[in-house]
C-alpha cells in the first residue's frame, strides 16, 4: 500500500505542473487557487456524506485544522504561483523538493523527533541530481531573489501543514476529512481576500483553463493530497516528503512531451543521483526509520 500511495502521488503531482502553468493568465492567482480548493472540497464533503464519515474537528484539532487550511491549501500555492511568475519552473521545482529536508528539520524542531542520517543524505543526494536537471535554467540568470524568497516561503508552508496533518491523524482523524475542512478553509480565505483586494471575479472559460483546473481539482487535490498526507500519517512527514524530489522528474518528461525539452548528459546524471538518493532514503535501518504508525498521544508542543 505504502509503495502503491507512494507511485500515485509522484505520477499526480509530477503531471500538475503543466496543468498550474496553463492557469496562469487573466484569472487572478488567488481565484484560480480559490476554484481547484473550492470544488475539491465540495467533492470531499459529498463523498464523506454519502460514506457517512463527515464529522467537525473540535478543540485542539480545530485549531490545526484551521492552520492546516492556511498552510497547505492557501499560502503554499500563493507562494509557487508568484515564484513561477519570475523563475523557471525548473528552479521553482528544485526550491520545492527541499520538503524532505525541512520535514525532517521542522520535526527534529517541533517534536524532537531524530532525524534518520539516511533521510538527510538521500535528500541531499536528491537535490544535488535535481541542480543538474535544471543547470541550465539556474545557470541562465533567471533567479530573482523576490522569486527565490517566494518559493521557499511555499516550501515551508508545505512542511509545516505535513506536520499538523500527522498530528490531526493521531487525534484519530483521517486525511480525507481534515482535507474537506482544510480545503474549504483556504477558499474562503482566499475568497476573502479577492473582495477585500478588489479583484475582478473573472473565469477563463477555455478549454485549456477549464481542463487544468479539472486536473488540479480533483486528481491533483482530492487524490493526490489524500495520498499524500496518508503516507505522512504511515511513514512520518520525512520519508513521505521525498515524493517531492521524484515528481519534478515526471514533470521533466512531460516537459519534453509537451514543451519539448531535451536530456542532456548532466540531467541523466542528475536523474541517477535522485533514484539513488531515493533508494537510501527507504533503506530500512531499525534505529532510523521513522515509525510508520504514529503514536495516539501528540507532543504538547504539536
Amino acid at each position: 500500500m505504502n509503495a502503491f500511495l507512494y507511485l500515485l502521488v509522484v505520477l499526480i503531482w509530477g503531471t500538475t505542473w503543466i496543468a498550474l502553468k496553463w492557469q496562469l493568465g487573466p484569472v487572478p492567482i488567488a481565484l484560480s487557487i480559490a476554484y481547484r480548493f473550492g470544488l475539491a472540497a465540495l467533492v470531499l464533503f459529498a463523498w464523506l456524506a454519502w460514506r457517512r464519515q463527515l464529522v467537525v474537528p473540535r478543540g485542539r484539532a480545530l485549531t490545526w485544522m484551521l492552520a492546516q487550511g492556511l498552510c497547505l491549501f492557501c499560502l503554499n500555492f500563493v507562494c509557487f504561483l508568484n515564484a513561477s511568475q519570475t523563475l523557471a519552473s525548473g528552479l521553482v521545482a528544485v526550491v520545492f523538493s527541499s520538503a524532505a529536508l525541512w520535514n525532517a528539520l521542522l520535526a527534529r524542531l517541533i517534536h524532537g523527533r531524530a532525524v534518520a542520517p539516511q533521510v538527510l543524505a538521500g535528500g541531499a543526494l536528491g537535490l544535488t541530481g535535481l541542480v543538474l536537471l535544471f543547470w541550465p535554467e539556474i545557470s541562465g540568470g533567471h533567479a530573482s531573489p523576490a522569486g527565490l524568497a517566494w518559493a521557499l516561503g511555499g516550501t515551508l508552508c508545505f512542511s509545516t501543514g505535513n506536520l499538523l496533518s500527522a498530528a490531526l491523524q493521531q487525534q484519530g482523524l483521517k486525511p480525507v476529512q481534515t482535507n474537506a475542512w482544510g480545503m474549504a478553509v483556504g477558499t474562503a480565505i482566499l475568497t476573502g481576500y479577492a473582495l477585500l483586494a478588489g479583484l475582478p471575479f473573472t473565469f477563463d472559460a477555455s478549454t485549456r483553463y477549464v481542463g487544468a483546473l479539472l486536473y488540479l481539482a480533483i486528481p491533483g487535490s482530492v487524490i493526490g493530497f489524500t495520498a499524500y498526507l496518508t503516507l505522512v500519517g504511515r511513514l512520518g512527514p520525512e520519508r513521505a516528503a521525498y515524493s517531492t524530489v521524484l515528481f519534478p522528474v515526471v514533470a521533466l518528461n512531460v516537459s519534453a512531451w509537451v514543451e519539448g525539452y531535451r536530456w542532456t548528459a548532466p540531467a541523466l546524471v542528475g536523474l541517477a543521483l535522485v533514484m539513488a538518493g531515493n533508494v537510501l532514503v527507504f533503506r530500512k535501518k531499525a534505529s532510523a526509520c521513522a515509525p510508520a504508525t504514529p503514536s495516539p498521544h501528540p507532543p504538547a508542543r504539536a
